[in-house]
């Protein structure tokens, strides 16, 4: 069982609410402001191509400047969602191996508590660089967003030092004093095992086949209609421009769409691969806990192939694959809510034996 209080306890709930945070996050970035970037940045590209035509320096310099905003923009967005789902996979790393890790149980429970408020400071931190920028910073080019974003994240690195020591102790011998080893016994736990290792194998593939046949051929491709850009802008042939364009859209959602599968059918993955060690603390009788394992399944699955359609069948595609993460992050609730229940659980035992 969990220790009362203990490190492995915090790391797993923290985990699991860094995940369903980072994959809420995730649908509202992709919706609210991926898609509109993507648009804006189109548009200001159309319109250096438009200045180049009329040869307008001022109006390139002020159209590149936009896409370097937007680009920001995006930027700090995913390093944002990424960092938090991140997080919440290595918190629940850590939470396996807190039966290795020979410090006391104060010391594990403090370095639990310092790697998740890195983990909780760093993500917000890094979504606010975009809006806050240099303003009432001390320094020329680093803002105050970007120094909270370090500071989480040398929390997060000393964490994760300490954590080191601790496990070098139990290589050299010294005892572990808490947190239960956690086996994957059950029906549940091997199914996710099962899921997690078969999703892992088909992105290694995917991903080993996209990079070697048309990653490089996308990238030629990409300079080459860049090119055709200037080129037809030059000539002031807008219609060419547009053609170009249009194209260039269409590599660019086919480019996004490889990349996203590639991740996305990783990250979920490795998901399912550390949600089966925590099954045995998910207080819901067998027959639920089946269920929630099967919805979590279903939507890990769901999520990378609907994506990966999204080029042929569009909205259609897209909404099964939002579809595909409400079911997940349904399970998710679900697992945590039943974290919850095993910790109370163990709560009031201890309070009645007290």
């Amino acid at each position: 069982m969990f220790e009362s209080g203990g490190a492995q306890r915090l790391l797993a709930i923290g985990g699991m609410l860094l995940v369903i945070t980072g994959m809420i996050f995730g649908d509202i970035f992709a919706v609210f402001i991926l898609h509109p970037n993507n648009a804006l940045i189109g548009q200001a590209m159309y319109g250096a191509a438009q200045a180049v035509a009329e040869q307008d320096v001022t109006t390139i310099l002020e159209r590149f400047k936009t896409i370097g905003g937007l680009l920001e923009n995006r930027g700090t967005k995913v390093d944002a969602h990424s960092h938090i789902i991140q997080f919440g996979y290595l918190a629940f790393l850590l939470a396996l191996v807190q039966p290795y890790v020979a410090l006391s149980q104060q010391a594990r429970y403090r370095l639990a508590q310092l790697f998740l408020a890195g983990a909780v400071l760093l993500p917000p931190s890094v979504f606010l660089i975009y809006y806050v920028g240099l303003s009432y910073s001390p320094f020329q080019s680093i803002g105050w967003a970007s120094i909270a974003a370090d500071f989480g994240g040398l929390l997060v690195i000393l964490a994760c030092l300490g954590e080191l020591l601790g496990l070098c102790r139990y290589a050299m011998g010294y005892a572990s004093v808490g947190g239960q080893r956690l086996l994957c016994e059950s029906w549940e736990s091997k199914a996710l095992l099962r899921g997690g290792a078969l999703l892992l194998l088909t992105g290694f593939i995917f991903g080993a086949y996209y990079a070697a046949t048309h990653f490089s051929q996308l990238s030629l491709k990409e300079i080459s209609i860049l090119t055709l850009v200037l080129e037809n802008s030059a000539q002031q042939d807008m219609a060419a421009v547009g053609a170009a364009f249009t194209d260039y859209g269409m590599l660019m959602a086919e480019k996004a769409i490889k990349i996203a599968t590639h991740a996305h059918v990783n990250e979920v993955g490795m998901l399912l691969l550390l949600l089966a060690f925590i099954q045995p603390f998910v207080l819901w009788s067998d027959r639920w806990k089946k269920r929630w394992v099967c919805v979590a399944i279903v939507g890990a699955a769901g999520l990378p192939v609907s994506i990966f359609l999204e080029l042929k069948y569009g909205l259609l595609a897209g909404a099964f694959a939002d579809i595909s993460g409400l079911l997940l992050i349904v399970a998710l609730l679900a697992m945590l809510f039943g974290l919850l229940r095993h910790t109370g659980y163990l709560d009031t035992k201890e309070d009645n034996r007290g």
